[in-house]
């Protein structure tokens, strides 16, 4: 029951501001910025849970997808759901977020760090089990042990089994769900 009132209401939301975009594109301003203020409310509640870190940005990145929503309004077929639409246009305003925001994160990094960036060649190999060792520390115990042993040390599936406690299916399971997190993360 409970369901079916949740599906009713964001039916009736899409149909809410679908009326109101319509009418907007018709030539209603009225209804065009009712639209745009009831919008408004949705993707800033969106926006805001996934930019928990960044609190500052969603009223930009708000504003950013409002404009790409009036800049594309033409683009949106009347046979497809509007929200579908909005939302599409949202996650691509995000995406570029956070990749700019990698890009300006990396351009205006501390150089604190500035011996690491000229570092001597026979000093690479040491960085290098440094910064694995790092990452391998973000993993769960399931999948870093597996990883060390028989990635790392030489170990078979079968002596890993043994000594983690875990079934040799398990310790295949954990490499690759270890190296597919350690590929993510990198």
């Amino acid at each position: 029951m409970e369901r079916t009132t949740h599906n009713d209401a964001l039916r009736s939301r899409e149909i809410h501001l679908q009326t109101l975009f319509l009418a907007g594109l018709g030539g209603d301003e009225r209804a065009y910025g009712t639209f745009l203020k009831d919008l408004s409310g949705h993707i800033r509640g969106f926006v805001r849970t996934r930019l928990q870190r960044q609190p500052g940005e969603v009223e930009d990145l708000l504003q950013e997808v409002l404009l790409a929503v009036h800049n594309g309004r033409q683009t949106y077929r009347a046979d497809q759901p509007l929200t579908a639409w909005v939302f599409a246009i949202t996650r691509y305003k995000l995406t570029d977020f956070f990749r700019g925001r990698s890009r300006n994160e990396l351009l205006n990094d501390s150089l604190d760090d500035v011996a690491e960036l000229f570092a001597e060649p026979h000093l690479e190999p040491e960085q290098a089990h440094r910064d694995l060792g790092k990452l391998l520390e973000q993993l769960p115990e399931r999948q870093r042990l597996p990883i060390q042993q028989v990635k790392l040390e030489g170990l078979s599936v079968a002596e890993s089994a043994q000594m983690t406690g875990l079934s040799e299916s398990a310790v295949k399971i954990g490499i690759h769900r270890g190296l597919k997190a350690l590929a993510d993360r990198i």
